[in-house]
């Protein structure tokens, strides 16, 4: 019988299996990098050798594979937080405006749905609630996936929505707000005290699919935490005590951030919740009327082409604003 090798060793950690795992994967891709860097450099030598103007596609082609290739890879090592491997949890609340503002956010929970299922990741929806007529008044879900939450922490904010409302009948243009709340999932148990007099625990009916359960047992889960006014819910488990859980997990991953920031400043800006969903506010912005365009306030990358935005790609916005963090850290170590 062959030995258990490096992998099979039972005291090696989940978390430290995942790592390894993605660092592995890296240095595959680096090789293969290398490889289509050499294969490249034939190509062009064969090009001039031979003087066949029939190869220049076939070189341009390549560099193009090539660079896309380099830069998902140069993305990937800007991925260097506590917790950017980690899965995210991500929650999506209405701001004023009805309607309207439901509709916009059941769009970017679509955007961020297509986002995760063009990347391979895995969407759970943890708690909801449906607006009064149309859309969504906030939704939380949990994206799983490699680096996961290190993508998706770009997205906590507020989003900012300008439109002719299909809600109004005089046809005039409105704006709406979401703000978005992103933390890591963390798997390990997070070593927070939390006072039973710090909290409060409600039990309310779940709504939507997840089994015969629904509506007729009090099973979801909410806990707000009053020093900090932190709101966590969950109704996503088959029980209310897995709901407990999940939703106890999910208060100490916010707690533990909170913790490990050093200013009020760098605080206020986690706790999506408290932030005012409304102007002055806003991450992004999403213009499609009078003319199309979003843009990323923070940093100035922009598109033209809302449409494909809106079906989930926004890799454009989430690699700027990992090199605008990125950036900025550079320069806080020169100082």
């Amino acid at each position: 019988m062959e030995a258990p090798g490096f992998w099979d060793d039972p005291e090696i950690s989940q978390t430290k299996m995942k790592e390894l795992s993605s660092l592995k994967n890296d240095c595959q891709d680096i090789e293969k990098l290398l490889s289509d860097y050499s294969d490249i450099e034939t190509l062009i030598e064969m090009g001039e050798e031979e003087a066949d103007p029939e190869l220049i596609p076939e070189v341009e082609e390549a560099l193009n594979a090539f660079e896309e290739a380099f830069n998902t890879i140069r993305i990937r090592t800007l991925l260097s937080g506590p917790y950017d491997r980690d899965n995210a949890i991500v929650t999506l609340h209405a701001g004023a405006g009805g309607t309207e503002s439901c509709d916009w956010c059941q769009m970017l929970y679509r955007m961020y749905s297509r986002w995760a299922a063009a990347k391979g990741f895995a969407l759970t929806v943890l708690d909801s609630l449906d607006g009064d007529e149309a859309g969504i008044k906030s939704i939380t879900f949990q994206v799983d996936g490699e680096n996961a939450y290190g993508y998706l922490k770009s997205e906590k904010g507020v989003h900012r929505l300008v439109r002719i409302s299909p809600f109004n009948a005089a046809g005039k243009r409105q704006t709406s707000f979401v703000s978005c709340d992103v933390m890591p999932d963390i798997e390990e148990d997070i070593d927070i005290e939390i006072k039973d007099e710090d909290i409060r625990v409600d039990t309310y009916r779940s709504s939507g699919a997840g089994g015969q359960h629904i509506n007729k047992t009090s099973s979801a889960i909410r806990i707000t935490h009053f020093p900090t006014g932190i709101v966590v819910t969950c109704q996503n488990e088959r029980s209310q005590f897995q709901n407990k859980d999940k939703a106890m997990q999910m208060l100490k991953a916010k707690l533990l951030i909170l913790r490990e920031e050093e200013n009020a400043d760098k605080m206020a800006d986690i706790r999506g919740e408290v932030t005012e969903i409304g102007w002055g506010n806003q991450i992004r912005s999403y213009v499609l009327q009078p003319y199309k365009m979003v843009k990323d306030l923070r940093t100035n990358a922009e598109t033209g082409n809302t449409d494909s935005v809106l079906d989930g790609h926004i890799d454009l916005f989430i690699n700027a604003y990992l090199k605008w963090k990125a950036g900025e850290k550079s320069e806080q170590e020169k100082s």
